[in-house]
């Protein structure tokens, strides 16, 4: 059967969301697709300074990106993992680093030897084992080295940090090179086909009408299509996620800059930290239930490393997300598909795992509701996924000292985590979705960082012999310590390679 294809394509808003799908789907397309992005100078974007994880660096790619040249461009620094302090409880704090922990042995994951070790108190902290988790502590980088395959260089895995306006404007160069058309303006009002429903045009302040037939709602938590015009409808989860305002503020940077973002629980939230090239992105993510948004500002604002250079930026939000996703001749990405916080710097990696399924399932004009159907679907799973990922940093605590921390500490979460937290504090097992953004490694630091303690390990951890198995652990720490005694500091690493222009007073 001969199908009809789609040719007009329509992204309303632009930020990260919108240029990061106007640079694939001008990437993957031939120019007898027309791509337009419809963005208004007079609205505002939420972008601040942006962390992200590992993914992004196969999106840049993809595109054929030169990642100095991106970073350059960006402001960017690197990331090997996050820093969470005061989390499983006051004065403690543990590491999420990408990348691998520990060496292969065998077929059974390293961290039975090391939980084996560990219970007898024959173990290092798990961060030992990784060097993305070592690096940092030193202030250390090298981009990972793929002919060293026995080296733990060779396992290194980065993301960047970077300015997310810097970032848009860089795509959006990318894009209209490659044809994408920018349209100026606000959207006044929405044509909808009588007959169905679906989007017709988008109708502008000035009266300028932009015509398509199929749109990607990029226009951030208002969902001016996907929510405002089609009803889509939303799902609060904040009783499991109860931070609901953002405070957002920029400081000058400090040295060293290290490749790592923090995040420090405070007593009715957190406070993230991501170190650019030029400044540093701080901000405070708090529930307005058990804090007021003085006391928040007050707390960013004693907690900063560097003198203040902006003023702070308030920003309220309901975590959740669309119950449709792509509805009609609609589909949302990014913000206006729904908010999770920024605990595991997921904004972006969730931005790209959209625009693939979008061209994944890329539809004709027939717009079929299987395809549809499906696309709702895994993208429902993936949001789930990350909801349990975040939620495990809240629920999995011995912290008292506060209303929120008590809720926290008590409350019932989704049963697919309670179910993935049982069986890791059973004997240690971790088995992730195939759709999850994050691995079992992530899953492993989180949980023992919170102190998810398993009652036992995998039996055939005791199949080696306990000096067997304490001189194996001891090799990895020492090579590790050894290749990061070696590295480059991070600042000399982007010195020579990726250093950015002055930034103007």
């Amino acid at each position: 059967m001969a199908i009809t294809p789609i040719r007009r394509i329509v992204i309303v808003g632009g930020g990260t969301a919108g240029w990061m799908t106007a640079a694939a789907l001008s990437k993957v397309l031939d120019r007898s697709y027309s791509i337009r992005l419809v963005e208004s100078d007079e609205i505002g974007t939420i972008g601040v300074g942006e962390a992200t994880i590992p993914g992004i660096t196969s999106f840049n790619s993809a595109l054929g990106i030169d990642e100095d040249q991106f970073l350059r461009a960006t402001q960017g620094t690197f990331k090997l993992g996050i820093e969470f302090v005061n989390w499983g409880g006051l004065g403690q704090k543990y590491f999420h680093g990408f990348g691998r922990i520990g060496q292969v042995a065998d077929e059974l994951p390293f961290h039975h030897y090391w939980l084996r070790m560990a219970q007898k108190g024959l173990a290092s902290p798990l961060g030992a084992y990784s060097i993305n988790t070592a690096a940092p502590q030193h202030a250390k980088f090298v981009r990972a080295q793929p002919n060293m395959t026995n080296s733990p260089l060779h396992d290194i895995a980065h993301a960047f940090h970077f300015d997310a306006n810097l970032y848009a404007q860089f795509l959006r160069q990318f894009s209209e090179k490659l044809g994408v058309n920018r349209i100026q303006g606000k959207v006044a009002r929405v044509q909808q086909r009588a007959a169905d429903g679906f989007i017709e045009a988008v109708v502008l302040e000035d009266g300028h009408t932009v015509e398509g037939d199929f749109f990607i709602d990029c226009s951030g938590m208002r969902g001016l299509l996907i929510e405002q015009t089609l009803k889509a409808g939303y799902e609060d989860w904040s009783q499991w996620l109860p931070c609901d305002r953002a405070i957002a503020v920029p400081c000058a940077s400090v040295h060293p800059i290290l490749p790592m973002t923090r995040s420090t629980a405070h007593t009715a939230g957190w406070q993230w930290r991501i170190p650019l090239q030029h400044r540093t992105g701080n901000g405070h993510v708090y529930s307005s239930r058990f804090m007021d948004p003085q006391e928040a500002t007050d707390i960013l604002l004693n907690n900063l490393d560097g003198e203040q250079v902006a003023e702070p930026r308030h920003i309220q939000f309901k975590t959740g997300r669309r119950k449709q996703f792509w509805s009609h001749n609609c589909v949302a990405v990014g913000l206006s598909s729904g908010f999770m916080e920024p605990l595991e710097s997921t904004s972006i990696a969730m931005i790209q795992s959209a625009v693939a399924r979008i061209i994944n399932f890329f539809p004709h004009v027939g717009f079929e509701a299987a395809d549809i159907a499906e696309y709702n679907r895994l993208t429902l799973l993936e949001y789930e996924l990350t909801r349990d990922f975040l939620v495990l940093h809240y629920k999995a605590t011995t912290r008292s000292d506060s209303e929120f921390w008590n809720y926290c500490r008590t409350m019932q979460v989704p049963e697919s985590l309670q179910r993935k937290i049982d069986l890791f504090a059973s004997c240690g097992r971790i088995y992730p979705d195939k759709y999850d953004l994050f691995s079992d490694v992530s899953w492993l630091q989180v949980m023992v960082g919170q102190g998810v303690e398993p009652r036992a390990y995998h039996p055939l951890a005791d199949l080696r012999s306990e000096a067997e198995v304490v001189a194996y652990l001891q090799n990895v720490e020492q090579v590790i310590a050894k290749c990061v005694k070696a590295m480059p500091t991070h600042a000399d690493y982007i010195a020579k390679h990726c250093a950015a222009a002055p930034v103007a007073a």
